[in-house]
């Protein structure tokens, strides 16, 4: 089976090398890339993978799966090109944020087996989640768009295309809520008198440690942080100052804003 990427940036490649690290050989893989400089990286980092500048038949003619890899901005012109070649393709995989799939059939010549996917930046050292929405058109061929997002991470399936926007707003962007809380926690330990080197260090394992004690727990988020947390001890005196703040309502209006924000994006693609 071959794959071919219409985009060469970082999310292709971080998938590229997890297809590789799979098992699955560079000559099946082709790109679609017209910046000199990144086909360059490419060739330099996975030999004998297919390299080509611009949308032509060869690069398309026998794949199995095309993926969609360019910004959202890029995406009508991509899949114009791309419409002349497509119809022998058994599925399109899109990975680009807020392009909806009646959008991009449209654009597609009215191609309509389309695998749309969310995912995120941990993708890029294998430890991704995406969430995938099938047309009804490809849910009975979307196993192989699954198996390519496997390569670099976890996915689950959405019923609903809509709720993409849902997932853009707590895993899409949520590698940025991670590292803003990290960035907190570190300068607190600095401002503590701690070295800034201990300081980082302390705060990537104790944000790592808690995350993977949760997930080898059956206890929700809430038993977890009960269980250290002592009336009138030093946790309970953090926590209270969130709380009286009203942190926890703030985050939640913060990943409702970037939702919306998804669902604004979308509206502005189809225009």
């Amino acid at each position: 089976m071959v794959t071919t990427f219409i985009g060469g940036g970082n999310m292709a490649s971080a998938i590229i090398g997890g297809l590789v690290a799979r098992g699955t050989r560079t000559a099946d893989l082709c790109v679609v890339e017209p910046l000199a400089a990144q086909r360059e990286r490419l060739a330099a980092r996975f030999p004998g993978l297919g390299l080509h500048a611009a949308v032509v038949p060869e690069a398309v003619d026998g794949a199995d799966t095309v993926v969609l890899a360019v910004k959202p901005q890029q995406m009508r012109d991509a899949a114009r090109q791309l419409s002349p070649f497509i119809g022998a393709v058994p599925r399109v995989l899109t990975i680009a944020a807020g392009i909806r799939t009646g959008d991009l059939a449209g654009w597609l010549g009215d191609y309509r087996r389309i695998v749309r996917a969310m995912p995120n930046t941990p993708a890029l050292i294998g430890a991704g989640i995406a969430a995938l929405y099938a047309t009804p058109e490809a849910r009975g061929a979307a196993a192989p768009a699954a198996a390519i997002l496997e390569a670099c991470g976890e996915i689950i399936w959405v019923d609903d295309e809509a709720d993409l926007d849902a997932v853009t707003g707590v895993s899409g962007s949520g590698p940025a809520y991670v590292f803003y809380f990290l960035e907190a926690l570190e300068r607190a330990a600095r401002e503590l008198g701690l070295a800034s080197g201990d300081a980082r260090k302390l705060a990537y394992a104790t944000f790592a440690g808690s995350v993977a004690l949760a997930q080898h727990s059956d206890d929700p988020p809430a038993v977890l942080r009960a269980n250290v947390t002592s009336k009138g001890g030093t946790t309970a005196r953090a926590l209270d100052v969130l709380e009286a703040a009203g942190a926890g309502d703030l985050f939640v209006r913060a990943v409702k804003a970037a939702a919306m924000r998804a669902r604004e994006l979308g509206d502005e693609m189809a225009r």
